[in-house]
């Protein structure tokens, strides 16, 4: 359907919008105010025209036959009587009561607190990487309002359950099938007071029934009545909750109801349109703040591109449930560069484990070798096949990570990744055909190619390199964040690929996230990563060196088992 012809009256004229048509601008040059003064007429921020009081008729002419002729779908009339209403923000909030948090927050994310306590129901915008996390488990740590529950992506879970320890020296539960008929019983002993699930397991935890109604509504659905047992509830990436049509929007918006404290998390609000925000405010029970469903889409969803008065929103916004801070303005308070893992379940397990049997196989054969020659010999072979489950562990990742990566660029965020095998990059380049690689199949030309159009072309978001042929040497401050499907063997070359981003012409912090396959070397090879430069297994030498220290991380990952 063609967009429609919108007339918002002011006191003084008529603002019109609408789809550009050469025809249609040809009318609205003809309108006499327009026609006098074409250069004031025109509002070029707004892509809009303004059109005198007086020329009145012209206008409703103009809309009429541009519906008869097609080029818009109706014609949407507003009226605006504040001219010169000022959208000034308000400073934020100052936390004025203890945090009780096990660690010291930011003086901003202190203030990002105090307003939620305020304001109880309310989106947290900040940026990625200010630490929203940290201002929401704040905030119903402060008020006390647990049990709590929290949904978040399926590769968050864990982050979620080990945040909650980290920040406020709570145990988190992850809900799962061993838990689910008995989870409550967790609040009824007092052991446990935060519960933790991914979006797409809502239905399975929560819902006895779902009518299959014409209409699908709050009504449709038949929750278990042990959702009445939260308090609070955080809703990490909320805007994949901005549907108000799917099941899993109105799973959310079902548990909410009734909810002391509704936090909801998300970097990126608004994906495509002002109308993103509707089921989010609903969920919140705040959507009759802004004059419920109607008024909201006629004042905030007027125009061709579904948005409208965009400063009044913003400043209702602010002053209602919504708060955002740019990494520009409170950045001076971050660390310099930070690293976080996402554990992930990987969808290779049986190949995994095969793999790894066999090893720990040869390694008791490795073990017992009483000839130091034939257990030199064997070295090679240990790191050929801790090489194996290294990559299967990386093909299994594969679906997780490219959730994260839709996330980030999706929300019009670049980002860096980092693999080690080629059918790792390969993979990726098929389901993100507009990224730019480097690899070793690459030129000198061609890497330099798609390093240019990273750091300069603001439609390239996605870099993928291998650590060999991207890890060092390359400039990539277009982006903050690193992602590392793959772990290299040494702590040195992580270190490498991080810095990548991590350099001189660098304006904000760096973020690095490290996939980690649950129940795989993964979570060995991180710690290794985690530990101090000076002892991080030494691997730094000739390929001796690597092998040697390579087969003590062997011995070391399944002395258990040997």
């Amino acid at each position: 359907m063609a967009a429609p012809f919108c007339i918002t009256k002011y006191p003084d004229g008529f603002k019109l919008k609408f789809m550009y048509h050469p025809m249609l601008v040809k009318c609205v040059n003809n309108i006499p105010s327009v026609k006098a003064n074409a250069k004031k007429a025109y509002l070029f921020n707004e892509k809009a025209w303004w059109v005198d009081l007086a020329d009145e008729w012209y206008v409703d002419t103009m809309a009429k036959w541009a519906v008869q002729q097609g080029f818009c779908g109706s014609v949407q009339r507003s009226e605006q009587r504040k001219v010169d209403m000022s959208f000034d923000i308000a400073p934020m909030p100052q936390l004025t009561v203890p945090h009780g948090l096990l660690l010291e927050p930011y003086d901003y994310q202190k203030e990002g607190i105090a307003y939620a306590l305020a304001h109880k129901r309310c989106i947290f915008g900040d940026q990625p990487g200010l630490g929203k996390t940290l201002q929401a488990i704040g905030t119903v740590t402060i008020a006390k309002s647990y049990p709590c529950f929290v949904v978040c992506p399926a590769a968050l879970k864990i982050n979620w359950q080990r945040e909650f320890k980290k920040f406020a020296g709570k145990q988190a539960l992850i809900l799962d099938d061993k838990n689910k008929n008995t989870w409550q019983r967790f609040i009824e002993t007092k052991c446990c007071d935060i519960f933790i699930t991914n979006y797409e397991s809502l239905k399975k935890f929560f819902v006895l029934d779902v009518k299959n109604d014409t209409r699908f509504t709050l009504k449709s659905i038949t929750f278990d009545p042990r959702i009445t047992l939260f308090k609070s509830v955080i809703i990490d990436e909320s805007h994949k909750c901005k549907s108000t049509k799917t099941q899993q929007s109105k799973f959310v918006e079902g548990i909410c109801k009734g909810k002391d404290f509704i936090l909801e998390l998300t970097g990126t609000p608004v994906v495509n349109d002002n109308t993103d925000l509707i089921q989010q405010l609903k969920i919140m029970g705040r959507l009759e703040d802004f004059g419920g469903y109607k008024t909201f889409t006629e004042r905030f969803c007027n125009g061709p591109k579904k948005a409208s008065n965009l400063k009044e929103l913003n400043w209702r916004l602010w002053n209602t449930c919504f708060f955002r801070r740019e990494k520009a303005k409170v950045l001076t308070q971050l660390p310099d560069k930070t690293r976080q893992y996402i554990e992930m379940d990987i969808t290779t397990r049986l190949e995994y484990e095969k793999a790894e049997s066999d090893l720990i196989q040869y390694l008791r054969v490795y073990k017992n070798a009483d000839d130091e020659k034939i257990a030199k010999s064997m070295r090679g072979e240990v790191m050929v096949r801790m090489g194996i489950l290294k990559a299967i562990s990386a093909r299994g990742k594969i679906k997780a990570a490219a959730e994260f990566i839709h996330d980030v660029i999706d929300g019009g965020e670049k980002l860096i990744v980092f693999a080690y095998l080629k059918e790792v990059v390969l993979e990726l380049k098929k389901m993100f055909p507009k990224a730019v690689t480097v690899t070793g199949e690459d030129n000198a030309t061609q890497k330099q190619m798609a390093v240019d159009a990273f750091q300069n072309n603001p439609d390239c978001t996605l870099i993928i390199l291998n650590y060999k042929s991207g890890g060092t040497g390359l400039t990539l401050t277009a982006s903050s964040r690193v992602a590392f499907i793959e772990f290299p063997w040494t702590f040195s070359d992580c270190e490498q690929a991080e810095d990548r981003a991590h350099r001189n012409g660098q304006k904000n912090n760096v973020n690095c996230y490290y996939f980690l396959g649950r129940n795989t070397i993964d979570e060995y090879m991180y710690g290794v990563i985690q530990r101090k430069k000076g002892i991080a297994n030494g691997v730094t030498g000739t390929d001796d060196v690597v092998k040697e220290n390579v087969v003590d991380m062997a011995m070391d990952l399944f002395k258990g088992k040997l």
